[in-house]
């Protein structure tokens, strides 16, 4: 990994570690949607809710679009992306591990 991608994904898990931010991107995900319908989904003042969508959008997890006079925000798949290949690296060996168990329990149960 370099140390661009190892930053980006430093900001990216940063970001998720705030429950706010989780919910806005919950929020997000499905449909873009403008501050005001943000905050008030989330329980949150349009300033605050601004602040975290600043953070995510500086993650790579939120972008940003205007349509006419709104500004509305999404969620960046690629961003996400990355953050789930990191995560999906570690399934390879659980699983790989969890076989062995498995085989090696069926094993002791027959024998």
């Amino acid at each position: 990994m370099s140390a661009e991608t190892a930053a980006d994904l430093d900001l990216a898990l940063r970001a998720l570690a705030d429950a706010n931010r989780r919910a806005i991107l919950r929020v997000i995900r499905s449909a873009p949607q403008p501050v005001g319908a943000i905050a008030e989904e989330v329980g949150l003042s349009q300033q605050t809710t601004s602040h975290h969508l600043g953070v995510l959008r500086k993650a790579g997890l939120a972008v940003g679009a205007r349509e006419g006079t709104r500004h509305l925000f999404a969620v960046d798949t690629d961003g996400i992306a990355a953050v789930r290949s990191y995560l999906d690296d570690f399934w390879p060996g659980k699983l790989a591990d969890l076989k062995t168990a498995i085989e090696s329990q069926g094993a002791q149960d027959r024998g």
